[in-house]
């Protein structure tokens, strides 16, 4: 049986809350929108095309974007100097940090881009940080969210549990001295390895593959500390959560170590409503074997909206 039908992609540009975002879309115009969220120093091509067919296949127009400081989008960088470990105590004992941005910041961005493409209502779904995005703006305009999807996320609450031992280890320390492409896509390959799904492997050709295509669209480094501290100096946005009225799914998987199953249990225990599914031996990725499983949940919760 054939799969869906590659995705064509419509490219283009938006002003949004004073920075430029690179977005494309896919799927009928006038279908139903759905605004994909990426997540931390990932690109729109994370999402996988396979993927988006299957969410176009049900009926949805289809769009993903880079985040500012990620892919083609603005660079952000207002030269503050930051220290993540000493950032992340300060939030923990309540301390005002500075940062380039925060995750509000971002939010805004994801609205500002709505205002630009003419979109006064859509469905969200957003994966890792592109989930907290996602609980945020349902929650800073609730009336413009048809539903909302937060995918291996977190309320970002700080006393919430931090990535496993092995992963944090890697991410601080196992940056190459050359950033050459061998070195950053072999790093990449390995990172995968170490947060995908046990009990549903990606091929390592497929991982090889994505961060070859990553790493020669654009390579920022710098971005991706800065999206991760404002992570961090963002500290929690749970009352947000308290004014999101659309129909909610909260996805996790029970083997992620990055973002421990806690932080999506937290948000589905806080937003009124909300369905929580965790999927036993999924890490933290979209593994190929789970595709079709999280587009169904996708649809149906926005069946609900």
């Amino acid at each position: 049986m054939s799969g869906p039908v590659p995705p064509s992609w419509r490219p283009g540009r938006a002003r949004a809350n004073g920075i430029e975002l690179a977005w494309e879309e896919t799927g009928p115009a006038q279908g139903e929108p759905l605004l994909l969220i990426i997540g931390l120093s990932w690109q729109l091509i994370h999402w996988p095309d396979d993927f988006c067919a299957d969410l176009v296949a049900r009926g949805f127009r289809v769009i993903r974007f880079d985040n500012r400081d990620a892919g083609l989008s603005s660079e952000v960088n207002r030269r503050i100097r930051f220290n993540i470990p000493t950032t992340n105590l300060r939030r923990k004992l309540g301390l005002s940090v500075q940062s380039n941005y925060t995750l509000h910041d971002m939010a805004a961005d994801v609205i500002g881009l709505m205002d630009a493409l003419a979109l006064p209502r859509v469905h969200l779904a957003g994966v890792s940080m592109g989930g907290m995005l996602a609980q945020m703006v349902a929650g800073m305009v609730p009336q413009r969210v048809l539903s909302l999807c937060s995918i291996m996320s977190t309320s970002n609450h700080p006393w919430l549990p931090g990535p496993a031992l092995p992963v944090l280890r890697f991410m601080l320390f196992s940056r190459p001295k050359d950033l050459t492409r061998g070195n950053m896509v072999a790093r990449d390959v390995r990172l995968q390895k170490l947060i995908g799904s046990p009990a549903y492997p990606t091929p390592e050709a497929q991982m090889r593959d994505i961060a070859e295509r990553a790493y020669d669209r654009a390579f920022r480094p710098g971005g991706a500390l800065r999206q991760m501290h404002a992570i961090v100096a963002t500290g929690s946005f749970e009352p947000l959560l308290r004014r999101i009225t659309a129909p909610t799914q909260i996805i996790h998987g029970t083997a992620d170590p990055l973002v421990r199953p806690s932080g999506g249990k937290r948000s589905a225990k806080r937003i009124r409503g909300a369905r929580l599914a965790l999927i036993d031996g999924m890490g933290h990725d979209l593994p190929p074997g789970l595709r079709p499983r999280i587009a169904r949940l996708i649809a149906d919760n926005a069946a609900r909206g």
